[in-house]
């Protein structure tokens, strides 16, 4: 418990600087939305690109693994979709909620968490999971968002505008180079690796407070309410369903190593990230709903991963 407190401490920390910094007036209302850019234009691409740019094939080609956690997040995204448009949803509100369900934290806590249970050794698959979640995933959604926008036009200009929103969006072109950058073996100057490493640094902290900036925002700066109910059915998916599920199709259906299980579904098992929120503040929709479920599931994660290792022991 202590191990897993200590985890999220920093996280906490930095959503609370924001807090604080946008009740005293030393942020003013605009800097939600700047700081919030500044991570999606600048510091989140050169992270992505930073990312997959600098594995080895060795780390990320791991494809039951791949399989099993893409399935995992693939599998709760696509059910939170069906539920959420269900309910009367667009499909892109109930795309960022199918982020907040299925989009694990695995960049800024699943390195520290997998170190302090699993050692070394879980470092690989950490990687193919953030690659997996940050990449992946998101890439996903931002398809659906584009193409929820576009809807109304004809199907060939849906096609047309979408694509053109794509191939400008930072958080798409980043990832792509970096795959592009490992395919050839490119590595960057020195200078270069340097300046990505600073810029990429920011992305976390720049998340965390924006979104501590964006909380202590005035109700009518939030857009709407953040419905307790629907924030707990997206938390109780993160949480229970997510991780349930991941282990179903790593253990049961696929039969990977019970070292490899453990990793994945204690992967599958962190908060919802901050990525959620960057596209919910970006695109205008019920970020005050997506904040909640970050804060939620951050909290209450100290409690179901300590009670996922207390049961799950160490393998």
């Amino acid at each position: 418990m202590i191990s897993n407190l200590l985890v999220v401490a920093p996280i906490f920390s930095l959503i609370l600087v924001g807090w604080i910094a946008r009740r005293k007036g030393a942020l003013g209302p605009a800097a939600t939305r700047e700081v919030n850019r500044l991570v999606v234009y600048l510091a989140l691409p050169a992270l992505l690109f930073d990312i997959m740019a600098g594995a080895s094939l060795d780390q990320i080609w791991r494809p039951d693994f791949i399989v099993a956690f893409a399935a995992g997040c693939g599998v709760v995204f696509a059910l939170t979709i069906a539920m959420r448009m269900g309910e009367g949803r667009g499909l892109a509100d109930a795309a960022i909620d199918g982020l907040n369900a299925s989009y694990a934290n695995t960049g800024f806590m699943g390195f520290p968490l997998i170190l302090a249970v699993v050692g070394e050794t879980g470092m690989g698959p950490t990687l193919v999971a953030t690659i997996l979640t940050v990449s992946g995933l998101f890439a996903v959604a931002i398809v659906l968002i584009e193409c929820s926008l576009q809807a109304r036009a004809r199907p060939h200009e849906v096609a047309w505008r979408t694509l053109k929103s794509l191939v400008r969006n930072p958080l798409l072109i980043a990832p792509a180079l970096g795959a592009a950058a490992l395919a050839t073996g490119f590595h960057p100057p020195a200078p270069v690796e340097r300046f990505l490493d600073l810029l990429g640094g920011a992305a976390s902290p720049c998340a965390l407070i924006a979104l501590g900036l964006f909380l202590a925002g005035d109700a009518a700066e939030k857009g709407g309410e953040a419905r307790p109910g629907t924030a707990g059915r997206l938390a109780l998916m993160k949480l229970v369903v997510h991780p349930a599920a991941t282990w179903a199709i790593a253990g049961p259906l696929m039969g990977l190593p019970a070292p490899l299980v453990h990793v994945a579904v204690l992967l599958a098992a962190l908060p919802t990230g901050t990525g959620p929120f960057m596209l919910a503040e970006f695109y205008g929709r019920e970020a005050r709903l997506t904040g909640s479920v970050v804060l939620s599931t951050t909290a209450l994660s100290v409690v179901t991963l300590s009670a996922y290792l207390a049961f799950a022991g160490t393998p």
